[in-house]
């Protein structure tokens, strides 16, 4: 990870952090009209969904710079994913819509080099996230 990718989300996630709540709920608006089929793996009520998902996010943008600790809580958050019905197709989808919920919530403090940062991170974190999945589900075969 670059140090201008690092500072421009440390810089992007203090903002969209002083309203976890509301950032939360413009996320699952969005991932619900981006990817309907999406709601019913949400069993809980989303306020408390809401306060995992700022917090997980938190941790990331936390342990940017300390791969040693973030990717494997990232990956065995993935594995447990799989168990709630979560697929590959899936990412592409929360992706699209925490970049599009950014965009929504921080408006100009979300520009073309915030979202490629945002978008590179995400990326790349999710390929490490994915291949842990793949691997418990052969696993489990």
């Amino acid at each position: 990870m670059t140090s201008t990718n690092l500072n421009c989300i440390r810089k992007t996630w203090s903002l969209a952090a002083l309203n976890k709540m509301q950032v939360a709920l413009i996320f699952y608006a969005n991932l619900f009209r981006i990817a309907p089929e999406t709601e019913a793996l949400f069993k809980n009520d989303l306020t408390s969904q809401g306060e995992k998902l700022m917090d997980t996010l938190a941790f990331v943008v936390d342990h940017l710079d300390e791969p040693e600790t973030l990717l494997p809580a990232a990956c065995d958050l993935s594995v447990r994913h799989v168990g709630y019905g979560v697929t590959e197709e899936h990412y592409a989808f929360v992706k699209r819509a925490l970049l599009t919920t950014f965009a929504d919530f921080l408006g100009p403090d979300f520009g073309p080099k915030e979202h490629a940062a945002w978008s590179q991170t995400y990326d790349e974190l999710a390929s490490h996230m994915i291949a842990a999945a793949r691997n418990a589900e052969m696993e489990k075969s």
